[in-house]
């Protein structure tokens, strides 16, 4: 029960549902309703296949690679550090929507292109931060039950990012840019002390 909260918890902080549904809605505004349905089932499913292969050959490819998992958990604490401090002080909404506009602007025709694989599924919900917290949430688990509960937590977060796209145009009229920018911050404080936890756990194991 506590790796499946903390996988949870950091999941919905690292992905980060409710800041993706704005990228989203830019990304298919004026699309027809089935185009919109197929891209949101589209863009969970690409970046659902993505960390599901993070979490099962992740752990074998660091030993492949000689680097031990404290290592790992050191280098992946600070990479999600930086990441929380970008969401409190707003640099990864501005660096999303920038992202959102150039495709926007320079890569979507007019017939409407697949957006699922880029940007949605990488970097927007599969990104470095969701799968350095993949192969950190794994490392953590001892038991072949402890990956089927990180995988469990990924999907019900995955689940959630598909609803909210879905729903993507009425969710942003009800909920509105402040509400979104409070939540957002509150989450960069939660992912950070995550981080910091990584850090100390990976320090701790390569101490002995």
């Amino acid at each position: 029960m506590d790796l499946f909260i903390s996988a949870l918890v950091t999941y919905l902080v690292v992905i980060d549902p409710p800041g993706c549904v704005p990228i989203f809605a830019s990304l298919v505004e004026g699309a027809p309703d089935a185009h919109r349905r197929q891209m949101a089932v589209r863009s969970v499913a690409v970046a659902g296949g993505i960390l599901v292969f993070f979490a099962l050959v992740g752990e074998p490819l660091l030993e492949a690679l000689a680097i031990s998992l404290d290592a790992f958990r050191i280098a992946g604490g600070v990479m999600l550090f930086l990441l929380a401090l970008e969401m409190v002080f707003e640099k990864r909404t501005q660096r999303r929507a920038a992202r959102a506009e150039a495709v926007a602007r320079e890569q979507r025709p007019p017939d409407w292109e697949d957006i699922s694989v880029f940007p949605m599924g990488i970097p927007m919900i599969a990104g470095p931060g969701s799968i350095v917290t993949t192969m950190l949430l794994v490392g953590r688990a001892e038991e072949l039950s402890g990956l089927a509960t990180v995988l469990l937590a990924m999907g019900l977060v995955l689940l959630v990012t598909l609803v909210l796209f879905l729903a993507a145009i009425p969710i942003l009229r009800l909920v509105g840019p402040r509400l979104e920018a409070v939540l957002t911050r509150i989450l960069g404080v939660v992912l950070a002390a995550l981080a910091v936890q990584f850090v100390i756990d990976g320090v701790r194991g390569s101490v002995g």
